[in-house]
């Protein structure tokens, strides 16, 4: 049994359904990512894991518990989570929210601790936002923002984390930075994370299991380099393309068919001549 899990859940918004009888299983110590096209149930799915959303029916399960009926704390020390869009206290800090990352490990008997003061200045200085900790976060740009929700999310130091399109708002530097601390956290520190990525490349060469999702269901799954297709590609994002070998780690890398040159009118054409 693996650690997080949905079984057969139906998911959706009021009346509206996103995805029905829908089963996954994320694999222990994976770098998980799901791709899919927009609205296909690739994030609801994510919110679904993260216990933000509650299935309709079916279950998820977090070391073999439903996760619904687990206590919060409990769930906030195994899992974390970095949601889609996030909103900060007004007039908070840098540093202060950062160590609300820490919250779940604080009780009656451990109060904040030198530990904790180590674990959020780490988490800072791995996402580059250390210099900034004492910046109101209302200052920020998007992508230093993004990256101190980041920081609170590796602060929380769980066991399983869960990413909703993390590279939100960051230029392709930062993108990379990103992408490559998650597979920092995946190779040397054994973590398993999930994330949701709209770059299918980025998504080839980092995930070490890949979910593909289309129209609420799962269409494919598996290690990219045995499942991403030039078929699949078509068959999930409607994209015509060839499948490469990254030049950099021989992950697949998708190059989409060129756009057919338009027909020059006539008028145009005689011009040109």
């Amino acid at each position: 049994m693996q650690r997080l899990s949905a079984e057969n859940v139906t998911l959706g918004y009021d009346q509206r359904v996103i995805a029905e009888n829908l089963s996954v299983e994320i694999p222990d110590h994976s770098f998980t990512v799901i791709v899919g096209p927009n609205a296909c149930g690739k994030s609801t799915l994510l919110r679904a894991l993260s216990r933000m959303l509650k299935p309709s029916s079916g279950r998820v399960l977090l070391d073999g518990q439903a996760i619904g009926s687990m206590p919060a704390k409990k769930v906030a020390k195994t899992l974390g989570l970095l949601p889609q869009s996030s909103i900060a206290p007004d007039g908070i800090t840098v540093s202060d929210l950062v160590s609300r990352g820490r919250y779940p490990h604080q009780g009656l008997l451990r109060q904040w601790s030198s530990e904790d003061e180590r674990i959020v200045a780490e988490s800072m200085a791995a996402t580059g936002v250390a210099e900034l900790a004492g910046r109101s976060v209302d200052e920020l740009s998007g992508g230093q923002r993004q990256r101190v929700w980041i920081a609170m999310a590796l602060a929380q130091q769980t066991p399983l984390l869960l990413l909703d399109e993390p590279t939100t708002y960051l230029d392709i530097q930062h993108q990379i930075d990103v992408l490559d601390l998650c597979a920092e956290l995946h190779e040397e520190q054994g973590r398993t994370l999930v994330a949701v990525l709209h770059d299918l490349n980025h998504a080839a060469r980092y995930a070490t299991h890949l979910i593909a999702m289309r129209g609420g269901r799962v269409v494919a799954e598996g290690p990219p380099a045995e499942i991403v297709t030039a078929a699949l590609v078509e068959e999930v994002f409607g994209l015509r393309c060839q499948i490469i070998d990254d030049p950099e780690t021989g992950t697949p890398l998708v190059i989409p068919a060129a756009r057919q040159p338009r027909v020059k009118a006539p008028a145009q054409a005689a011009a040109a001549s």
